[in-house]
Parts: C-alpha cells; sequence; structure tokens
C-alpha cells in the first residue's frame, strides 16, 4: 500500500474542493460509515441532526485542531456534538469502526481480512495545560503522552493505546499485544524495534516478537524493514491538527481522536477505491 504518486489522476481522486469544508464526508464515503455507526435507540426523542453532520463536526475539530467551543454555526451545537463524541467514546465506536474498515480495506485490496503479522512502535507527543495523565520521556525529552500502535505490514492502525510518556516501551507493549488478541487474533508475528526487546514483551502473549535492529554503522536517518510502515502510519494520523499534540484533558479521549483519525483515513481510501 505505497503512497500515490501526484499525477493529475491522483490529484483529481483526492481533490476535495466541491465540499463546504474539506473534512466533510463525502456521499461515497457516508455510504462506507453509515451502515457502520450505532443505530437510532428505538425510544426517547429522536436526534434533532442528522448523524452525518455530527461526524463532519468532529471531524471538522479533528482536521482543524480547534476547540469544541470554536465550531462555526453551521455545525450543530458544540455541546450537541461533543455529546455524541463522548457517547460514542465510552462506547468505543471508533474503535469498532476502524476494526471493520481495516478488514474492508484488506479485503479491497486481496488480502485475508484479520492479518497474520503487524508491526508496533510508539510516538511520544507533548501535552498542554489541559492536565491529565502525563510523563517525562527522557529518551525523546518529551513531557507529554506515549501513542503506542500496533499496525499491518501495510500500516493500517489495528490497535491504539495512550499513557503517559514515562512508561517504557517494552512496558507499554504488553498491554498493547494483550489488546490486540480479541480484534485480531490471528497475527502471529510482530516486528519491533531494539527498546521491545526484554522477555515480559516476548511473552506478553503467543505473538512472536522479531527485532529489527538498526545496522552498527548507521550515522543519520535511515529506513529500516518493517518498522517504517508505523512510522508512516504516525505521519498520517499526524496530519490531523487535533493530534499536533495531545490536548484531551484524559486518556479515553485521546484514544478516540486516534480512532476517529484511523476512521477517516481508511473511509476515504475505500470510498475513493470503490
Amino acid at each position: 500500500m505505497s503512497t500515490p504518486m501526484w499525477t493529475e489522476t491522483t490529484r483529481a481522486q483526492h481533490k476535495r474542493d466541491g465540499l463546504r469544508f474539506a473534512s466533510d464526508v463525502t456521499d461515497a464515503e457516508w455510504d462506507v460509515l453509515a451502515p457502520l455507526l450505532p443505530p437510532a435507540s428505538p425510544v426517547g426523542r429522536p436526534p434533532d441532526w442528522p448523524m452525518r453532520e455530527i461526524v463532519n463536526a468532529i471531524f471538522y475539530v479533528l482536521r482543524g485542531g480547534i476547540p469544541w467551543r470554536m465550531l462555526p454555526p453551521c455545525f450543530p451545537p458544540h455541546q450537541t456534538v461533543y455529546g455524541w463524541f463522548a457517547a460514542w467514546r465510552r462506547r468505543g465506536v471508533w474503535q469498532a469502526i476502524t476494526h471493520h474498515l481495516v478488514m474492508l480495506d484488506r479485503e479491497r485490496v486481496g488480502r485475508e481480512a484479520s492479518p497474520s503479522a503487524a508491526v508496533i512502535d510508539s510516538q511520544s507527543v507533548k501535552t498542554t495545560e489541559s492536565g491529565g495523565p502525563r510523563g517525562y520521556d527522557a529518551g525523546k525529552k518529551v513531557l507529554g503522552r506515549k501513542r503506542h500502535a500496533m499496525v499491518d505490514t501495510d500500516g493500517r492502525p489495528l490497535v491504539l493505546q495512550v499513557h503517559p510518556a514515562s512508561v517504557q516501551d517494552r512496558d507499554g507493549a504488553v498491554p498493547l499485544l494483550q489488546a490486540s488478541r480479541r480484534r485480531f487474533p490471528f497475527v502471529e508475528l510482530a516486528f519491533a524495534d531494539a527498546a521491545y526487546a526484554a522477555e515480559r514483551v516476548a511473552s506478553a502473549t503467543s505473538i512472536a516478537i522479531e527485532i529489527v535492529r538498526k545496522p552498527a554503522d548507521q550515522t543519520g536517518f535511515a529506513v529500516h524493514p518493517r518498522r517504517w510502515v508505523v512510522e508512516r502510519c504516525f505521519a498520517w494520523l499526524g496530519r490531523n491538527r487535533r493530534l499536533a499534540r495531545d490536548f484531551e484533558a484524559t486518556i479515553a479521549s485521546a484514544t478516540a481522536f486516534l480512532y476517529a483519525a484511523s476512521a477517516m483515513l481508511l473511509i476515504r481510501r475505500i470510498a475513493r477505491c470503490g
């Protein structure tokens, strides 16, 4: 799953000029996403706003990196949008949507729906004055949080977790690997860098850990086999300004935004290529 070369054809495929905002979902993207959203409750008052507008508003906040209160008036009230975001966060909706989209996208390119190999790595990001759990990553010299990711060998996000940056990679990998067993039980092998070379990582699950070490004579930056796909995944997610730092007061919100960004990425790819 390589990044497309920018030609006239690919530019036309990615063009979003006809939308109200570039973060809005197209008709094709809504056709992909709508069946995966929770059904409306059979009791109580019907929602005052279409679900598509709620999703558009959440994606606007995510893509633009703005506070909820700064939503333009063409969207539903910010209290309404945040209320839906919080409800879906509690129910793990974005995580479930990403899980389904990963399988759809893998099948689209002729692969098995559930992967058998994965790559794990972490990214440390600064937090803000919003508070919440955080720590100091002495290796990266970052005061904030660490995002741990397991991706398939093409870079699709499988499992995403957030914790204080003071948690070492080999400690953060254990719950990441264990969480993967429920949604992706067929993963047998995971590639990782030398930071994960520990017995507690190797014995955390039945997944075999293969350490991809950098060459002894390496100086400066170099692309490493297997490991680069997870770095590319972080770069894809980082295009959303809400993820430039960790602005969230809670770990749950930080994780939900990561999964929402993953869903946006996959929805656009599937709709564009469908």
